[in-house]
């Protein structure tokens, strides 16, 4: 199913939504106005890269925060899956819930995959970065975890 949004793109702002997140929260965008923004999308909660990322961005939230950083985690994992995950590696930051795939189809992030000649579709592993203004930045797409972190904090940092 094709999203009605366009697509995001660099230099554009990002247009307003509302997701659920872990402690039964809803996380709109625009509370983030004011203050840079690092988005990161990730495929599913408890697998070995996808807890490798998100403890990455658990361990530098300090140095993202210190540059007038913040995270947020969305993949289309449940709330409850969400809440496992983040009290079971001590997240500092939130994770969203995007199970009717509307910020992925927004981000380009929703895509075909293929896995050992298996075709499906799934989350692109991407991180982007908004401005205090809620423009969209810089993007790093099909992320490789090795490096990521340092970066995307270089790029908060400019």
């Amino acid at each position: 199913m094709e999203s009605k949004q366009q697509r995001v793109k660099i230099g554009e702002r990002v247009a307003d939504f509302t997701l659920p997140a872990v402690n039964g929260k809803m996380i709109r965008l625009s509370q983030f106005l004011g203050r840079k923004l690092v988005i990161y999308f990730y495929p599913k909660n408890m697998t070995p890269t996808c807890t490798q990322e998100a403890c990455d961005f658990r361990d530098y939230t300090a140095q993202f925060r210190a540059a007038g950083a913040e995270v947020i985690g969305i993949s289309p994992d449940p709330v409850k899956s969400h809440d496992k995950f983040s009290g079971k590696l001590g997240l500092t930051f939130p994770l969203l819930s995007d199970e009717a795939l509307e910020v992925a189809h927004l981000f380009d992030v929703w895509q075909l995959k293929k896995l050992y000649g298996r075709e499906y579709m799934g989350i692109v592993r991407s991180t982007f970065l908004l401005d205090e203004q809620g423009v969209l930045r810089q993007e790093w797409r099909n992320v490789r975890i090795k490096g990521h972190i340092n970066e995307v904090l270089a790029a908060v940092q400019l």
